[in-house]
């Protein structure tokens, strides 16, 4: 649904309610339109869709989550510019599990955006910096994980932030990894 129709609602809502109070005289049912009116408006600035979708990941549903964000067919008609952010945010969790190597350009755009709770900004830079130090970006990784602890006033994510951190200490295998059967050998042998 377009975005400017829960406002068109709204009004209508409000009109209704008005003509009830005022010119028939039924002030109960003209108050309950009247009072109806705020769901479209809530839902103007909250998405169904996205609080659906949160709902699911609350259930740690992710199918079910990934399922209600693809009713969003063109989030920039759909949706107001303050869920651009959460509509990327949400995206990237649900993809998080299955391919974690698409959850970057999603949790990017999801800060470029801007989230509006901190835990939320932390959660994505610290999905962020898992990406990085999967691809071997070490230092990025570092520097997104100081971050995300910075953002993490609550201490909600310091287990995730400790495992990211033993992660960076060990080697990577690709230079320490050694084939036991070419000790002896030179180096064109």
């Amino acid at each position: 649904m377009n975005k400017n129709i829960k406002p068109a609602i709204a009004a209508l809502l409000i009109l209704a309610g008005l003509y009830m109070m005022i010119f028939t005289r039924s002030f109960g049912w003209g108050l309950v339109v009247f009072l109806l009116s705020a769901f479209p408006i809530l839902l103007y600035f909250k998405n169904e869709y996205i609080l659906l979708a949160f709902w699911q990941l609350r259930k740690q549903n992710m199918p079910k989550a990934a399922e209600w964000l693809g009713n969003i067919k063109d989030y920039k008609k759909q949706l107001h510019k303050s869920q651009y952010g959460y509509y990327h945010y949400l995206t990237g969790l649900t993809l998080a599990q299955d391919t974690p190597a698409k959850v970057e350009p999603y949790m990017k755009k999801a800060l470029d955006y801007g989230l509006n709770f901190k835990h939320d900004r932390a959660m994505a830079t610290l999905n962020l910096a898992a990406v990085a130090i999967s691809k071997g970006r070490r230092q990025e990784g570092q520097r997104l994980l100081e971050e995300a602890k910075k953002l993490d006033s609550a201490g909600m994510m310091t287990d995730q932030i400790k495992m990211l951190r033993d992660q960076l200490k060990m080697p990577t295998m690709q230079k320490h990894m050694h084939n036991p059967h070419m000790r002896q050998r030179g180096k064109y042998y």
